[in-house]
């Protein structure tokens, strides 16, 4: 019974659908004559060696064109685009796949000396165009460097010795200088480029190339013009022998129509699957196996979610005793039921225990867990309790090995973490490690290499490799945890706008103070200034560095640097002060770290060890 009243609901639905359109069918008029008004559109317009048609138009002719797509023609027949009050150069014009190359006017005029007063592209939200570039260039001007630092080859203006404003420094994003230019500049700007041009590192030649910037079809009309007619604003043909087909405005309509229902259609029924799945299993029990909490038995758990109460943020919701999802929305569901699924996988016992949940029905989605007492990592190594209970530097040992245990536990289960930091490291009354929040964790099928994913994480924690390329593997989580081991080396916060520009991510403040052979300044000298915690902080400031390569394949994985860390600790600690192996895990030593005792000369971030 319930198929067959889907099915009359649908048919019902695609009646509506027809019956509305039809309705706007006949609201059309039914005969298309020629206008005089649209007279002057049959008759070709060019710019240059430019034709410019439909939907553009020159300024004289704007009842042939389409809003928003008003171009302007110079005397030197160079055909230009105004966006966000800013010109650019129309260098091609590709009707057949609703696309034009332009180029920003100040970097196509001769005038080289322009080139700083270029802006950043500004496409309104909703706006006609879109940007369809591959690649993209950094413009830095109005640079303060220091004495050596002049940065020449980057260089392109009309005077290159003086150190004003009459030229740019121009860089690939990815270049490794960037972050110089960032410091030394009063303004940096984004210029989308093509990969086309012929040389991609004449940045020049890039500049004037421009880039291609695409357009929505919104009026199909081919069939117009194959009749010999060509289309105006409001959808009428003009044809001198009047045959276009008049019926096309309102089939677009009708088909326009037809989509849009289908789709709303498609995302109410993907929204009622959600429900029903949800409500389904996490009522019952049957599909996750965790047990089913009472909305009312966790209201009363913590006094109606008053809000002293909270003890935290997760992924997707606020940390009470129990974690509570922000807002009942999809995608909230969904890393709701992820995270359900995720931890009903893992017994490890440095990961956070999952006690049960609500049902979805209830009109809140709940996670209970294990109540950990005793704070995170980042509260007791920056936070609050950092000043009244300093953690001494065995404890700090022993949470990086046990949290590097959890992980590397996640990565052989297929799992990655994806937001790793020190906020989601609790710690009990025994200092013992407690890794939680699942909520954007991604199983990891074994037969690919990668995921293609949007990055998501927390700033100073994500991955630069995973950020630029969205490719997501388990290096990313080892990228994350070795700005862990920084925090726990440094007592310094992952990130703190106070620091210098170049310094606030404090990933980029370790790879500067290692390679410059300055871990005094680096290493928090309330640790301890004897010989073994020297040795044993250098140690692990060398894997931090390894594990923060910006090329993530010259990065260690999880279980080589949970091996390393066993292998500081067993080496330079006395026996009774590091953590015993948990029953059942093999012991296997590596070769000792590098210690970071000669200055690197090299600017790279590729780590050399010697065996």
């Amino acid at each position: 019974m319930v198929s067959v009243h889907f099915l009359i609901m649908n048919a019902k639905f695609v009646q509506c659908c027809m019956f509305i359109s039809i309705c706007l069918l006949c609201l059309l008029d039914g005969s298309f004559c020629e206008d005089q008004q649209y007279e002057d559109c049959n008759k070709p317009v060019y710019c240059g060696k430019q034709n410019v048609q439909f939907p553009f138009y020159i300024q004289e002719a704007k009842s042939c064109g389409s809003p928003g797509f008003e171009l302007s023609c110079e005397k030197n027949d160079s055909l230009i685009l105004e966006v966000s009050d800013d010109k650019y150069q129309v260098k091609e014009i590709f009707y057949s796949n609703n696309s034009l190359r332009v180029s920003n006017l100040l970097s196509s005029d001769g005038d080289l000396c322009s080139l700083p007063k270029i802006k950043n592209l500004e496409l309104p939200s909703g706006g006609q165009f879109q940007l369809h570039s591959t690649l993209n260039l950094i413009l830095s001007s109005d640079c303060d460097f220091e004495s050596g630092q002049n940065f020449s080859s980057y260089r392109v203006g009309c005077d290159l010795k003086k150190n004003d404003t009459d030229w740019v420094l121009v860089m690939r994003t990815n270049d490794t200088n960037i972050d110089y230019a960032y410091g030394a500049c009063k303004s940096v700007i984004l210029a989308p480029v093509d990969d086309h041009s012929g040389d991609d590192n004449d940045y020049l030649k890039l500049l004037r190339y421009g880039f291609i910037l695409k357009w929505s079809n919104a009026t199909n009309c081919s069939d117009c013009e194959a009749s010999g007619g060509n289309c105006v604003p409001d959808g009428e043909p003009v044809n001198n022998s009047r045959n276009c087909n008049p019926l096309v405005p309102g089939a677009c309509i009708f088909v326009l129509l037809g989509v849009s229902c289908i789709l709303w259609r498609h995302k109410k029924l993907k929204h009622r699957s959600l429900d029903k799945n949800t409500s389904s299993d996490i009522e019952y029990g049957t599909y996750f196996g965790v047990h089913v909490f009472s909305y009312k038995e966790l209201e009363e758990a913590t006094h109606n979610f008053d809000p002293s109460k909270a003890i935290g943020e997760g992924g997707f919701g606020t940390v009470y005793y129990v974690k509570r999802c922000y807002e009942n929305s999809y995608r909230r569901v969904e890393q709701f039921m992820n995270e359900i699924h995720i931890l009903t996988l893992l017994r490890h016992r440095n990961l956070v225990l999952l006690y049960g949940s609500t049902s979805h029905q209830s009109g809140d989605l709940l996670l209970v867990y294990e109540y950990i007492s005793n704070g995170t990592l980042a509260d007791h190594i920056h936070g609050d309790k950092s000043n009244s209970e300093p953690l001494t530097w065995p404890v700090r040992m022993n949470i990086a090995i046990e949290t590097a245990r959890a992980l590397s536990y996640l990565h052989r289960c297929d799992i990655i973490h994806r937001d790793v930091k020190t906020n989601n490291i609790l710690l009990d009354n025994n200092f013992c490690v407690k890794v939680a929040d699942f909520g954007l964790s991604r199983l990891f099928p074994t037969d690919v290499t990668h995921v293609s994913t949007a990055p998501q994480g927390t700033p100073g924690y994500v991955d630069p490799d995973y950020h630029q390329c969205y490719q997501l593997t388990g290096k990313s989580d080892v990228y994350s945890f070795g700005v862990v081991l920084v925090e726990l080396i440094s007592s310094l916060p992952a990130v703190d706008i106070n620091r210098q520009r170049n310094n606030i991510n404090l990933a980029n403040l370790a790879i500067d103070k290692i390679q410059r052979c300055a871990l005094h300044e680096l290493i928090d000298p309330d640790l301890g200034q004897e010989t073994t915690t020297a040795r044993m902080t250098t140690s692990v400031a060398a894997l931090a560095y390894r594990c923060l390569q910006l090329d993530k394949d010259s990065r260690p994985s999880m279980d080589e640097v949970l091996e390393c860390l066993e292998q500081i600790q067993d080496i330079e600690l006395p026996k009774n002060a590091a953590s015993p192996l948990h029953e059942g895990e093999d012991r296997k030593l590596i070769n000792s770290p590098v210690a970071v005792t000669d200055k690197w000369l090299s600017t790279s971030t590729t780590l050399s060890t010697s065996k």
